[in-house]
C-alpha cells in the first residue's frame, strides 16, 4: 500500500458536478456529471438550475467514482472541496456534501480555492510543479495571471480581467455567430476553416498607455463589441457573414493577448515555467501560440489535457493531496462557501 495520501475531491462551483480520487500525484478516477445541456436553451448557466442538478448528481457521482477507483469511502485519508469562488448555491451543495462525508467518516476536510485547484491539477499529468510557476487561468469566469511559489499557500495575483473573462467572450461571440452554447469548442472548431488575419480585431490593454496601468490585466469587452459591430455592419449591408473568418480572427486576438502577457510576465519575474489552465486552455489555437512563444522565450509550457482543463473533481483532489503532503492545517466543519474567495486564500 502506497504511503501517498488518498484524497477524494468535490467540485461544484458552476455547472459540473465533479468527484475525483487521487493518490499523491496519481489520478485514480475523475467522474463528472454535467448539467450543460440544461443550460444550453438559456444561452448561459442558470444558477438555480445548476444547484438543483448538483443535488441530484452528488450521491450517484460519488458512488460511481468509488466504484471506478476500486476504493471504499472509508479508505480515503481526506476530503477536499471547492469552497470558492463560484456560484453561491452551487458551492453550498458541494461544501455541505463534503462536510457530511468528513464528519461521517472522521476524515480531515480541506476547503480549497477553485483557481488554485486549476493550477494543482497539472501535477496529475506532468508531475510536481516547479517553484515558482507562472499560471495563466482562463475560463468562463476568470482570466488571471498568477505567480505561484507554492500552490498550497502562496499564490500572488499579477493580473486579471477588468471586464469580460475570455471564456465569457467566447460564449457571447458564439451567440452572435449562431453557434451553440458553450461557445468555446464551437468557435475552435469553426475557426479551423477560417483565416486568422481576415479581420483586424482589437487587442485590449496592449497599447503603451494601457500597459502602464494594466501591464498584466485583460479586457475582452471591447473585442466582443468590435465583433458585434462588424457582424451587424455586414448584416445591415445584406452581405453574408463569413463565420469561419470571424471566429478565427476573434480567437487569434484572444490568444495573442493572453500569451503575450503571460510570456512577458515570465520574463519579467524570472520564471521559466508557464502553466495554462481553465476551460479556455482546451482551445487549440491558444495552446499552439503559447507553445511557439514559450519555445522562443526558453520557457517550459505545461498544459493539462483538455479533460483536466475544464472544471472537475480531480483538480480539487490534487490540491487536497498536496495539502495533506505538506501538513497544512485542515479546515473546520464550520467551513463556509465563499462566492468571491480571493485567489490569495488557497485554503479556507
Amino acid at each position: 500500500m502506497s504511503d501517498e495520501p488518498l484524497v477524494l475531491g468535490v467540485e461544484t462551483s458552476c455547472d459540473e458536478t465533479g468527484v475525483g480520487i487521487v493518490r499523491g500525484e496519481t489520478l485514480l478516477v475523475d467522474a463528472v456529471a454535467s448539467s450543460v445541456e440544461e443550460h444550453a436553451r438559456f444561452g448561459g448557466v442558470v444558477p438555480e438550475v445548476a444547484s438543483r442538478a448538483h443535488l441530484e448528481a452528488m450521491a450517484p457521482t460519488i458512488e460511481r467514482a468509488c466504484q471506478q477507483a476500486g476504493v471504499r469511502l472509508d479508505d480515503v485519508d481526506a476530503i477536499a472541496v471547492t469552497s470558492g469562488p463560484g456560484l453561491m448555491g452551487a458551492l453550498l451543495v458541494g461544501v455541505a456534501a463534503a462536510k457530511s462525508l468528513a464528519l461521517a467518516l472522521g476524515k480531515p476536510l480541506y476547503g480549497v480555492n477553485h483557481l488554485a485547484a486549476h493550477v494543482a491539477v497539472d501535477q496529475l499529468e506532468h508531475g510536481s510543479l516547479p517553484e515558482p510557476t507562472m499560471a495563466l487561468l482562463v475560463s468562463g469566469g476568470h482570466s488571471s495571471l498568477l505567480l505561484v511559489p507554492d500552490v498550497t499557500h502562496d499564490i500572488r495575483p499579477l493580473g486579471s480581467t477588468i471586464d469580460d473573462a475570455a471564456g465569457e467572450a467566447f460564449d457571447k461571440v458564439a451567440r452572435l455567430l449562431g453557434l451553440p452554447f458553450p461557445g468555446g469548442p464551437h468557435i475552435d472548431r469553426v475557426a479551423r476553416e477560417g483565416q486568422v488575419d481576415a479581420i483586424a480585431f482589437p487587442r485590449g490593454l496592449t497599447r503603451p498607455r494601457d500597459l502602464e496601468r494594466h501591464r498584466y490585466d485583460f479586457s475582452f469587452s471591447g473585442l466582443k463589441t468590435a465583433v458585434a459591430r462588424w457582424v451587424e455592419s455586414r448584416e445591415a449591408a445584406g452581405e453574408p457573414v463569413p463565420v469561419a473568418d470571424v471566429a478565427a480572427s476573434f480567437q487569434e486576438a484572444v490568444a495573442d493577448v493572453l500569451t503575450r502577457k503571460a510570456v512577458a510576465a515570465c520574463r519579467a519575474e524570472g520564471v521559466d515555467a508557464l502553466l495554462i489552465g481553465g476551460g479556455v486552455a482546451a482551445n487549440s489555437r491558444l495552446r499552439a501560440m503559447a507553445q511557439e512563444r514559450c519555445d522562443a522565450a526558453g520557457v517550459q509550457l505545461r498544459v493539462p489535457r483538455p479533460g483536466l482543463c475544464t472544471d472537475n473533481g480531480a483538480m480539487v483532489a490534487a490540491l487536497g493531496a498536496q495539502m495533506v503532503r505538506r501538513g497544512r492545517t485542515p479546515s473546520s466543519l464550520s467551513l463556509p462557501a465563499d462566492s468571491s474567495m480571493p485567489v490569495t486564500t488557497v485554503l479556507a
